[in-house]
């Protein structure tokens, strides 16, 4: 807590003096009319006498990039329309580049100075310049300058600041300058723009953008009345912590954990620093939203560069409570929004809850800037099949709110305000596309059977009790994965015996005849829960996660058995562990089991009609392990996901190492190759379950090699049923076989040719 607290100093603010009386005055020049150089030139004026400068300047940057002069008191008139620097050039161009100020006591000194003879500013030393900022862009740059050689205050900093937000939204909104002047200046960006990332969850979509963050709104950043504004502020602020406050409460000690993270985030919201932070910029002169606006800047320019994933962590709290300070103050704190049609979600990174707070039926698409593909976001997109594209760097900067968006999920990108001839094509690709989902659709209750007679069993992977609806129009033969975990991630308490056991019961039902197969918490790792004590690992991945962590809590883990057991209340059952390591892990999760069905029995509970205990071969430790744990088990399920990335040592959510290695080389083959062998052996059934089960020449390489049974993402089931009723298994084996020797990295080229000779339709 204390380094905490360290940090939320850091993002404290001096008390700020308030520039509310050269707000008016600006505000006055602008209700005075007249022409627009001379209003611009009235107000550099007004805020020179007011901050006791010689100079002040506004620059604002033209479509081409470059920074023009756009109006200055103190510099040479005939300078003005004149003077531009091109994109980054002198400390203009770094006060643009960095969205920071820059507060010097001699400009010439430092390495990014441009000397502009033809401004005359060479007897000035002293420098203060901010950016005009509006949407989280830098539209221009207000400077002030004085021939002292010193360095300006803090209260000065923050009330140029101030000023610079107000006159970036005068500048928009054309108090300051007329259309004419504003047709080039880049108030928002406008140009077309294509970015790549990295596919999350697969899928094209075309809409409108809709910011995760709401933007303040313009003219809502003048206070007409401070007390009135500071009566609102402190109201949002008391509801906000009474919000949080319920979150905890009555949830302590189920489990053990401290909750040291729930009790954190609380902590910020009854931070003084904070508070006092945001009174201060209503006492300026701001509204209550303005001042929102105002701190969430400096929390930004505090700790948006700091690399230590602690004070990231704490960066993401502080944004988080934010903006549920802003939908406390327009009254809608409970509320999700509402989403115009054909929605495309713009944020920087998004948690699980977040995602499911939105319309499904208006949501198109989703854009991050940050994330990975196992990300809590993109596991959810793709359970809900929303189109995401991640990884997208300077996205949120990049984008306006109402901007024409292309979601490009196969090719992983993202066009921003396309033309209309990028449209055009776009809508062609979708139109094939939905006739080709039109035709999976069509093969729904077609069974999977290879050309030469061999049977394939397609499962959905699922997680949300959304997915249960969508179960029998995929033409699934089952749930091959339930991923419990997703209860717990979205929700804001640790879920009770009986929320968990109502979850399972509309599983066992949703899914019939069919069976579902459930796989007990796998958390730790990328998914850490807001309410659960969590040390920082050096390295998560490898660290205490999935059937480690149930084994050391085991009121956690025997609290979802026993809700396991209840829900199948007679039915069958199938549970596996994940992330098993060691034989020694399956045999004592399994006692657990056990001992759960024994207290059911003894308290006249109906036992499950058949119960089968399995595990997930993840760990590389197993493949050498399998004549050992086979035996104890009734089916294993290969996780790929992990096992690739603990098979090559490449952190899977790094973007530098995750398409480094390819599921499709000979040692991943090899791999998978001796694990089907050690079942077949044995007699135990076995699965794959990855994410390499829903790609049709991934899955065509796990039927050549054996496999029988893939559960795979709703989308994956079409696609992959119509490759396997065009191969022929045998040929494709024959054809594999020899690959499995090859000294290549990546034998995808060689079975892509494969799949072309024997006629497999991908």
């Amino acid at each position: 807590m204390r380094e905490l607290m360290s940090s939320s100093q850091i993002l404290s603010s001096s008390a700020i003096r308030g520039p509310r009386t050269l707000l008016r005055q600006i505000r006055e020049t602008m209700g005075a009319g007249g022409p627009t150089q001379e209003k611009l030139g009235s107000v550099v004026r007004t805020i020179a006498a007011s901050m006791v400068a010689e100079v002040c300047s506004i620059y604002l940057r033209r479509a081409s990039g470059e920074m023009e002069l756009f109006a200055t008191e103190g510099l040479a008139a005939d300078a003005v329309h004149v003077t531009r620097m091109k994109p980054g050039e002198g400390l203009v161009g770094e006060i643009m580049r960095q969205g920071r100020p820059l507060n010097l006591m001699d400009a010439a000194s430092h390495p990014a100075f441009s000397f502009r003879p033809e401004t005359g500013e060479a007897p000035f030393h002293a420098f203060l310049g901010v950016p005009l900022l509006r949407g989280g862009r830098a539209i221009g740059v207000l400077v002030v300058q004085n021939r002292a050689t010193r360095v300006y205050a803090e209260d000065d900093v923050e009330d140029l600041q101030i000023v610079a937000m107000v006159l970036a939204e005068m500048v928009a909104g054309g108090d300051l300058l007329d259309r004419e002047e504003l047709k080039d200046i880049e108030l928002a960006p406008h140009r077309s723009e294509r970015l790549k990332g990295a596919k999350f969850s697969d899928g094209l979509a075309l809409g409108v953008a809709v910011l995760h963050e709401a933007p303040v709104q313009a003219g809502r950043l003048l206070a007409d009345d401070v007390g009135a504004e500071e009566a609102r502020l402190g109201r949002a602020v008391d509801s906000l912590r009474a919000q949080i406050d319920g979150m905890i409460e009555g949830h302590e000690g189920l489990v053990g954990p401290t909750f040291d993270v729930l009790e954190t985030y609380r902590m910020l919201a009854h931070s003084r620093s904070w508070t006092r932070s945001l009174q201060d910029a209503v006492h300026s002169g701001l509204t209550a939203e303005a001042a929102v606006g105002r701190v969430r800047s400096e929390h930004r320019a505090g700790l948006g560069q700091a690399r230590d994933p602690y004070l990231r962590e704490r960066l993401h709290d502080l944004e988080d409570l934010n903006d549920r300070l802003l939908r406390h103050l327009s009254g809608d704190g409970a509320k999700a929004r509402v989403l115009p049609p054909d929605a495309i979600l713009i944020a920087r990174n998004l948690g699980p809850a977040d995602l499911l707070e939105y319309d499904r039926s208006r949501l198109r698409g989703l854009l991050l800037e940050e994330g990975s593909p196992a990300s809590h976001a993109a596991i959810v997109a793709r359970a809900m099949d929303i189109p995401c594209v991640g990884r997208l760097e300077g996205l949120r900067d990049r984008v306006s709110e109402g901007d024409s968006v292309i979601v490009d999920a196969e090719s992983a990108e993202a066009y921003l305000r396309p033309r209309p001839d990028v449209v055009k094509a776009f809508t062609t690709r979708m139109v094939v596309r939905a006739q080709r989902r039109a035709a999976f659709a069509r093969l729904r209750d077609t069974p999977a059977i290879t050309r030469d007679g061999g049977a394939v069993s397609l499962l959905m992977n699922a997680g949300l009790a959304v997915d249960l609806d969508i179960l029998p129009e995929t033409g699934a033969q089952g749930i091959g994965l339930f991923r419990t975990e997703f209860q717990f991630m979205v929700s804001d308490a640790l879920p009770k015996f009986q929320a968990q056991r109502e979850l399972y019961d509309r599983v066992l039902s949703g899914a019939g005849p069919l069976g579902a197969t459930f796989r007990t918490l796998d958390l730790g790792g990328d998914k850490v829960l807001p309410y659960m004590h969590a040390e920082r690992e050096e390295n998560p991945a490898l660290g205490w996660r999935a059937v480690r962590m149930g084994l050391d809590r085991p009121a956690l883990l025997r609290l979802q058995l026993r809700a396991l057991i209840a829900a199948a209340d007679g039915r069958s059952l199938r549970v596996m562990f994940p992330l098993v390591t060691s034989v020694d892990e399956f045999r004592a999760a399994r006692a657990l089991v056990d001992r759960e069905i024994a207290w059911a029995v003894r308290r006249g509970r109906s036992p499950p009609a058949r119960l089968e205990v399995g595990a997930m071969i993840e760990a590389p430790a197993l493949i050498w392990h399998l004549d050992a744990l086979l035996p104890l088990t009734d089916f294993v399920s290969v996780g790929t996901n992990d096992l690739n990335q603990y098979l090559f040592a490449a952190d899977r959510g790094n973007p530098r190492v995750a398409d480094r290695y390819d599921t499709l080389s000979p040692p991943f083959l090899r791999v998978l190759r001796d694990i089907r062998d050690a079942c077949a052996a044995s007699g135990t059934p076995v699965s794959v379950c990855g994410e390499m089960a829903g790609r049709p020449l991934e899955a065509l390489a796990l039927i050549a090699l054996g496999y029988d049974r893939l559960s795979m993402p709703p989308t994956g089931i079409g696609p992959v049923k119509q490759m396997i009723l065009s191969i022929d298994r045998d040929a494709v084996r024959r054809g594999l076989a020899p690959m499995l020797a090859s000294t290549a990295g990546s034998v995808r080229g060689e079975i892509e040719t494969l799949a072309r000779k024997t006629a497999v339709d991908l």
